[in-house]
């Protein structure tokens, strides 16, 4: 071994040579998860018009130009945040309903999986109820696949209890979604407008589940 390769190799076994190795890049993926992390909490702080998007890669720990590699803009990072938050949370509400076989308690955790969601989520929350509202191209061109689903799951158990005699048929199914759906949604944006915690929401969901199901059931 010559005396140059000898000293290489002392260089490259030292601790500070492990020190100044590049590190290992994150992947794409959870770049985009980052990105998505930090615009909840810059909208939940700022709001989604006062948002910038530097702001939004301050917080990722990224160029503020990496951020168009994978949205167009705020709008477009906002509604994937509803979708992606949507998804997870239809797929929850999906496992906690189906094994089990009563319809009332269907409903009950359905109304509890969605309020126990925001309360854990105060952040998210308020992008969903209050962020969510102000982006134009989510009122006028979102097509709301997401929501759609997520009302279906609703539908699906309201169609079942109907099925079996358990709840009234004079009353459209989607109809009940819709005005589930309504009563979840005010009662949610409430609790984030007066800044959480002011009122119990697991006890709101008891109370919203009892309204729903003495309403609607067949006597």
């Amino acid at each position: 071994m010559n005396t140059h390769s000898f000293r290489w190799n002392i260089l490259t076994q030292s601790p500070s040579y492990s020190k100044v190795r590049k590190p290992i890049m994150p992947a794409k993926e959870d770049k985009r998860s980052r990105i998505l992390k930090a615009a909840v909490k810059v909208f939940a702080q700022r709001g989604f018009y006062n948002a910038k998007v530097s702001e939004i890669a301050k917080n990722a720990s990224i160029a503020d130009g990496t951020i168009y590699l994978y949205f167009k803009n705020k709008d477009e990072i906002l509604i994937s945040i509803f979708e992606e938050e949507m998804a997870k949370f239809i797929s929850k509400v999906r496992k906690e309903i189906e094994s089990e076989p009563d319809i009332k308690s269907k409903l009950r955790i359905f109304v509890k999986t969605h309020l126990n969601f925001v309360e854990k989520n105060p952040k998210l929350a308020q992008v969903f109820q209050l962020e969510l509202r102000q982006s134009n191209k989510f009122i006028k061109e979102y097509a709301g696949s997401k929501l759609k689903e997520y009302l279906n799951v609703a539908g699906d158990i309201i169609e079942e209890g109907q099925r079996h005699g358990i709840i009234r048929k004079d009353i459209p199914p989607g109809l009940i979604k819709r005005a589930l759906f309504g009563s979840l949604d005010e009662v949610a944006t409430h609790w984030v407008l007066m800044k959480n915690g002011k009122y119990d929401l697991g006890k709101s969901a008891e109370q919203i589940a009892d309204i729903f199901i003495n309403g609607i059931a067949k006597t």
